[in-house]
């Protein structure tokens, strides 16, 4: 009888696996796994090592991604929802060096602030491994499970500082309107696999392009999407949680959700327009143009009214969106200009942000906060950080010869090879705001440099070994960027058109 049964039901097919291709996904699950056990087992006694820990985690995590740029070739899984291509790796990589700089960054804040940190790095983890999972999502629900498996801790790290109501106000703010943004999203996927009948981004591209308008199920399904990655990256008019979330979050945390948080965002939003909505850019364009449009130009004009310097670099950073939204506006004119010009902003915005809010959080060592007036006369009490802040702010800006300069020349580059009336205009926002920009970032150069320190105190600060160690890091890369382009613009040369028809 057992053996009549056995006949009747189907072989179990297991899907082919190239456990090569899974291994910085696996390496970083077993790290994060390893640092829930040390808290489990050792409570306490287990606070010192977490972070060395994380850290070994996530170096050991890039031993794969260079093995597998060294072999060179595409891999995919799961029939094409699972892809590790040159674009996946770039990406992957940015995340897991993101990652490591707010480690560094977050030692000594965890540390002396008094939290429980076990919880802290194993909750970082499981966000950058829902990262590192996103660079290679090409399907519908891996790309909504590693959004949430990205968001989920990120929303729990937030409101970290339990006793601090600001903190507990950015946990709620990020929480509720990451909720009602992933509802929206969802509910345009869901409108995409009605029309498509199928979850793959590949299948969804065939499905809705050809000639003639789309349905009205394919247009809501595409906005609605563009809508919910729209918040991830902070665009306006979806940038509200930005500002309050990065005061009262932990300074590390801001850095974290600013750079590889929003990087996550836009990894996502690429492969969306790129693989699955690749035939409709007469649908998504317009909307990444106004969206693109707006986020330089609200994001700047608010930024010349702060007086915190947290919150000035959110408004920044929802400017900075909007420069990295530029390219993806032409995308159908210029497809491989205009990713490989989005992608290179990521690697470069990584390591200048991630060195401001560094500097940020070893200036508050003394202030005790983040004011911009605290500023004034920093070079007669901290000359080595009056110089990196300068070096990131005007990287910011755009001011040759750092990596800023390439940054924004690769996105004005792009705007204009596509010769369109939209491409054009879109090039005069991201010049006149780049303009407005300027203007705020070289005013706190000038409090730093030429203003008193106040009641003439300029007693020293200490920096830490792991804080001065991220200050170097992200110094290196962001003077290395601009001084060799060249070198940053062969390595972010990526494309995600194989298999789409592009």
């Amino acid at each position: 009888m057992l053996a009549l049964l056995a006949q009747q039901v189907p072989d179990f097919v297991r899907p082919d696996i190239d456990w090569h291709a899974a291994a910085p996904e696996l390496t970083l699950l077993t790290f994060g796994a390893l640092v829930t056990m040390m808290d489990i087992v050792w409570l306490e006694k287990g606070r010192k090592l977490t972070s060395i820990v994380a850290s070994i985690g996530l170096l050991a995590t890039m031993v794969p991604i260079i093995t597998l740029a060294v072999d060179g070739a595409d891999r995919s899984m799961f029939g094409g929802a699972f892809v590790v291509d040159d674009y996946a790796l770039i990406m992957k990589a940015v995340f897991i060096l993101t990652g490591y700089v707010v480690i560094l960054l977050s030692t000594n804040y965890i540390a002396e602030g008094d939290y429980w940190e076990n919880e802290y790095y194993g909750l970082l983890l499981s966000s950058i491994l829902g990262m590192i999972l996103m660079a290679s999502a090409r399907d519908l629900i891996t790309i909504f499970v590693a959004l949430e498996l990205l968001s989920i801790p990120a929303y729990m790290l937030a409101t970290w500082r339990k006793r601090d109501l600001k903190s507990n106000e950015a946990g709620m703010k990020y929480y509720l309107m990451g909720v009602f943004a992933s509802a929206i999203m969802l509910y345009g996927m869901s409108l995409l696999y009605g029309g498509s009948g199928s979850t793959l981004l590949t299948d969804i591209n065939e499905s809705i392009s050809g000639p003639g308008d789309p349905s009205a199920v394919v247009v809501l399904g595409i906005i609605f999407v563009i809508v919910g990655f729209a918040f991830k990256v902070s665009a306006v008019p979806f940038h509200t949680w930005a500002p309050d979330t990065y005061e009262g979050a932990p300074t590390p945390i801001t850095a974290f959700l600013s750079v590889a948080s929003k990087a996550a965002g836009f990894v996502a939003l690429m492969n969306m327009l790129f693989v699955g909505f690749f035939g409709r850019d007469d649908v998504y364009e317009p909307v990444i143009w106004i969206l693109a449009a707006l986020s330089m130009t609200v994001g700047n004009l608010i930024a010349l009214r702060q007086t915190n310097m947290v919150r000035l670099l959110a408004y920044s950073g929802v400017a900075q969106a909007g420069y990295m939204l530029a390219p993806l506006a032409v995308a159908g004119d210029v497809p491989d200009s205009a990713l490989a010009a989005t992608v290179g902003y990521l690697v470069i915005y990584a390591a200048m942000n991630l060195g401001a809010f560094a500097v940020v959080i070893a200036v508050a060592r003394k202030t005790r906060t983040a004011e911009i007036d605290d500023y004034r006369g920093l070079f007669h009490w901290a000359p080595g950080l009056t110089v990196a802040m300068t070096v990131f702010l005007f990287a910011l800006a755009g001011i040759p010869p750092l990596g800023g300069w390439w940054a924004k020349f690769r996105i004005m580059g792009a705007v204009i090879e596509a010769n369109t009336a939209a491409g054009v205009v879109m090039g005069i926002f991201v010049a006149v705001n780049s303009v407005i920009a300027l203007y705020y970032y070289a005013r706190i150069g000038v409090k730093m440099w030429a203003e008193p320190a106040p009641d003439d105190d300029t007693a020293p600060v200490r920096v830490p070994v792991s804080l001065t160690s991220a200050l170097v890091l992200t110094a290196a890369a962001t003077i290395a960027f601009g001084v060799l382009p060249g070198l940053v613009g062969e390595v972010t040369k990526v494309s995600l058109l194989a298999g789409v028809g592009g």
